[in-house]
């Protein structure tokens, strides 16, 4: 059976650091607070074990056959985060109406499969948890329950975090250059993620 503490640890450590999805949840509760913010994190959550559900059924095994698939999946992935930096830093200050939106809760699971931490993060995590013998689709029903009960607080306190900036950002200056700089965490993060 799974190591239940262990891969509690592994995924709170995974969600809790810094990447995409929190630089994401922490500029969207900055600009537009908490509760407009909770159909992302819950699209985070529900993508993620999306795409834990379809590596340990087997999509992991494509990976290992055709390993040039990561690395494209990887390419995309950092040109979408390199364009969600170029949409946030034409992003206005609070309260300006514009067009800017946070992200919807399927926008959000669908951003998962381009996010090269998600990948990383799920094909460990069916490598090092998912049992090679017994019933393996009860070992995966503990792991999904185990990411949901891991990454709904991570994301909590990352939205919390930017939500709770949200009053210092009043002005357009002060907003305008949180939204630089959280764009340039994107963008690093992507460079990261793409030449570790």
């Amino acid at each position: 059976m799974i190591d239940i503490p262990a891969l509690a640890a592994y995924l709170f450590v995974m969600a809790i650091t810094p990447g995409p999805n929190n630089v994401m949840m922490t500029t969207s509760g900055a600009n537009f607070g908490f509760r407009r913010t909770v159909p992302h994190m819950l699209g985070v959550t529900c993508g993620f074990a999306a795409m834990t559900f379809m590596v340990c059924v087997g999509l992991g095994a494509i990976f290992s056959r055709v390993p040039q698939l990561q690395v494209w999946l990887a390419w995309v992935g950092a040109a979408y985060l390199v364009y969600l930096a170029w949409k946030l830093v034409g992003a206005g200050a609070t309260g300006e109406s514009s067009s800017a939106r946070p992200l919807t809760f399927i926008q959000a699971v669908l951003f998962q499969p381009a996010n090269p931490k998600g990948w990383l993060t799920t094909i460990t995590t069916a490598a090092l948890f998912l049992p090679k013998t017994g019933n393996r689709y009860l070992a995966l029903g503990v792991m999904l329950i185990v990411i949901f009960i891991v990454m709904i607080p991570s994301n909590v306190i990352w939205t919390a975090f930017g939500s709770t900036l949200r009053r210092f950002l009043d002005d357009s200056l002060s907003r305008r250059i949180f939204n630089i700089i959280m764009a340039l965490l994107l963008v690093g993060t992507a460079a990261f993620l793409l030449f570790e």
